[in-house]
């Protein structure tokens, strides 16, 4: 494990799980790496050396037509997002988002950010209370502008926070997903769907481009409590823009890079460039957390006794004067070959842990939209499959939203029976919280 630590700079530990045992002819290695923050949020952290501090918020609120259907969705939405101002910490810059086939600055207005206090906070509020529903939906459009909005900020962390009810009826895919690369790494956002007529893929894949969370609020009176929370979230946050910087050795080929907890998600496809065989691959922001990453790579062949450095993973932080990134902790990942076959068979708790979660997610998925396109067999089999994994790995929430989808008949072997009725509720809240995973018991 290796630590960085300085004065006046939140901390970042790295530790590396994994067998680094191969048989004769292996060449897969497998490392979980656990990295852990602490100093840098919800303990008063202290801002690191040239780096503005504080925070910018966009909150976007979709006012399309059917957020009067029924009318306390609206009610609720402006109630949620008025919570959210109440929790903005005095200094945060912030503004609020009205979203439909077009997008509109509520407050402050005039292309800027308001600072938060007692004032700005009950004038964001006066300004909720105006609110109606009528227009279409057209998310790209309500991230462009909360895009400009922070981008006017000179502050260190910049988030999002996106509500819709709807799917992205007024503008193309290719539209949304131009907007979303144009975004991405320049600010994080969460996304949530109220109700149930959103698309799930559509609100997680803005919450995967924009580094934030997804999830379903199925009965619009959890918004306010929802909006809260992520709002706390948000200024629990003091590091942004961390990456995971991953160096290999001649000859060494990247498999993936993936985050597999609190989530699942695949990091392979982000990598950018950093030197003679380095590649950074984005985080997002930090407070005080843990989370963990799977690597896997691929060393070439070697003989029984040899050993090399198949990895070396950092966390890096940006230079905001564009030197020389800061390297806040670092970890090495190993292989060694050898003929003991106890050593190179056994596979680390961790590494099999979560290659279970990432499985786990892969089937939820593939479970119900088999069963959406009316293979029940094949949906039988791939829910079978979770709850099976689910069991196994002790991942209680998703065994409880699974036991809404299928009847169990026996959860260590996967047998199950698809209901004949399922709420949609539950359906998409099982969809989108499929990449939800819990943390290996150590």
């Amino acid at each position: 494990m290796a630590n960085f630590s300085k004065s006046n700079v939140p901390q970042f530990s790295v530790e590396v799980y994994q067998n680094e045992f191969l048989p004769e002819g292996g060449r897969e290695v497998n490392g979980i790496i656990t990295v852990t923050s602490t100093g840098g949020g919800t303990t008063g952290g202290i801002p690191l050396p040239g780096r503005a501090a504080g925070a910018a918020v966009v909150v976007m609120v979709d006012c399309s037509g059917s957020m009067d259907y029924p009318p306390t969705k609206m009610r609720n939405a402006r109630d949620a997002t008025a919570a959210a101002v109440d929790t903005l910490r005095d200094g945060t810059s912030f503004a609020v988002v009205a979203g439909t086939h077009v997008a509109r600055e509520v407050y402050p207005g005039n292309g800027r950010l308001a600072v938060a206090d007692a004032r700005t906070r009950a004038e964001a509020k006066g300004a909720l209370r105006r609110l109606s529903a009528g227009g279409g939906t057209a998310i790209g459009t309500w991230l462009r502008l909360a895009d400009r909005l922070l981008g006017a900020a000179d502050v260190d962390i910049r988030h999002g926070i996106l509500l819709t009810d709807g799917r992205n009826e007024h503008e193309s895919p290719e539209d949304l997903r131009a907007a979303l690369e144009a975004c991405a790494g320049r600010f994080t956002c969460d996304a949530r769907g109220v109700g149930t007529d959103w698309e799930v893929k559509e609100v997680t894949a803005i919450a995967s481009a924009l580094l934030g969370t997804a999830d379903i609020v199925a009965d619009p009176a959890g918004l306010a409590a929802d909006f809260t929370h992520m709002m706390e979230n948000a200024m629990g946050k003091e590091v942004a823009d961390v990456a995971l910087r991953l160096w290999t050795p001649v000859g060494v080929e990247i498999k993936f890079v993936k985050q597999v907890a609190p989530t699942v998600a695949d990091l392979t496809g982000r990598r950018t460039e950093a030197g003679p065989r380095a590649g950074d691959y984005p985080t997002g922001s930090w407070g005080d957390e843990s989370r963990d990453y799977h690597v896997c790579v691929r060393v070439p062949e070697a003989g029984i006794g040899q050993e090399m450095l198949a990895a070396r993973v950092s966390l890096v932080l940006p230079d905001p004067a564009g030197g020389a990134p800061q390297t806040l902790s670092q970890g090495l990942v190993r292989a060694v070959w050898t003929d003991d076959m106890v050593a190179s068979t056994s596979i680390n708790p961790q590494v099999a842990h979560y290659t279970g979660q990432a499985e786990l997610a892969q089937v939820i998925q593939q479970g119900l939209d088999a069963r959406k396109s009316g293979d029940f067999d094949g949906a039988t089999a791939k829910l079978g499959r979770a709850v099976q994994l689910a069991s196994a790995s002790g991942n209680e929430d998703t065994a409880k939203l699974l036991s809404k989808v299928v009847d169990v008949v026996d959860a260590a072997t996967g047998t199950v029976r698809l209901k004949a009725k399922v709420a949609e509720a539950d359906e998409m809240t099982l969809e989108t919280r499929s990449t939800k995973t819990v943390r290996v018991k150590k």
